[in-house]
């Protein structure tokens, strides 16, 4: 194995884990639309970089950019806009943690879309445990919400189950035409630059200029690190270990996320919370391990 692919496996998940921050930075100064499109800007130019010295962009690829489009819409444009508007109304810590859910509702759309992922005890099991998590942040049964704005956990949701859906369509349309990740990242990514410069407001934008910290974070934080070095550091791990193993790495964004809110910005910090992140964790490695278990073989009688 190569040994390159612990430390990768690492700095990825410290990486998206400190998206959610960097989020809410610039939402105190530019709208999320706008931090959508600098980030996705930032990310596509070092991806793009790479994608052409691999030589995985080919001509004949243009016959499926229907797919590519819809997949930019999915998995870029409306997920990246549904955390930005989630993490800019919840703290850092609170959206980080809902973003564990992920596999959740990946599995979801999946299996009703597909109907091809396995529903057993453990699968059910997992599922339970972490939309009890996901429920425990939201409260809806607190009447003051205790300072967590409803609307931020339905953006996280939504944006969860955008990607989710994202997953269901490539496995649908893509997954046989011979298309390599870095060539589906470069496609999708670009397009989803194309959509938003062409319906994004910029009125405002270089507002950003005049923030150094927020600044930079949008640009290296979230731009050149969280969307292009992200995606590198993904196809990487995917080829090294595989795709099941590699999404492993979903495990650690949470914890980050907390632990920055907590410790660096001193986000108030409830058991409850604890007891949430532990519950979405436990429910997504449950889930995996329902997902990875055989299915009953059945016998035909002569």
């Amino acid at each position: 194995m190569n040994k390159l692919v612990y430390p990768a496996f690492a700095l990825l998940g410290l990486i998206w884990g400190s998206n959610f921050i960097f989020m809410k930075w610039a939402a105190e100064v530019i709208s999320p639309l706008q931090i959508v499109l600098l980030r996705v800007l930032l990310g596509f130019v070092p991806v793009l970089v790479l994608a052409l010295s691999c030589r995985a962009l080919r001509w004949a690829h243009l016959r499926y950019i229907h797919h590519f489009l819809v997949m930019s819409l999915l998995a870029t444009t409306l997920y990246y806009l549904a955390f930005a508007k989630g993490a800019a109304l919840l703290p850092s810590g609170i959206a980080g943690m809902l973003s564990g859910a992920i596999p959740l509702f990946a599995f979801l759309t999946a299996f009703a879309f597909l109907r091809q992922e396995p529903i057993n005890r453990l699968t059910v099991m997992g599922l339970m445990l972490g939309f009890a998590g996901v429920l425990l942040i939201a409260r809806p049964w607190s009447s003051t919400g205790d300072g967590i704005e409803i609307n931020g956990v339905l953006y996280m949701v939504g944006g969860s189950l955008s990607l989710g859906c994202s997953f269901v369509y490539a496995r649908r349309f893509l997954v046989n035409k011979d298309l390599s990740p870095l060539a589906l990242s470069t496609y999708q990514l670009g397009l989803a630059l194309l959509v938003l410069l062409l319906t994004t407001d910029l009125d405002g934008i270089e507002r950003i200029a005049n923030e150094p910290v927020a600044l930079s974070g949008l640009v290296f934080g979230l731009g050149i690190l969280g969307t292009g070095v992200a995606y590198v550091l993904y196809y990487f791990l995917v080829q090294h270990l595989g795709a099941l193993k590699a999404a492993g790495v979903t495990y650690i964004p949470p914890v980050v996320a907390l632990g920055i809110g907590a410790l660096l910005i001193h986000e108030p910090l409830h058991a409850q919370d604890l007891l949430a992140l532990m519950c979405i964790i436990v429910g997504v490695y449950v889930l995996q391990l329902g997902k990875a278990a055989p299915r009953p073989v059945s016998t035909a009688s002569s």
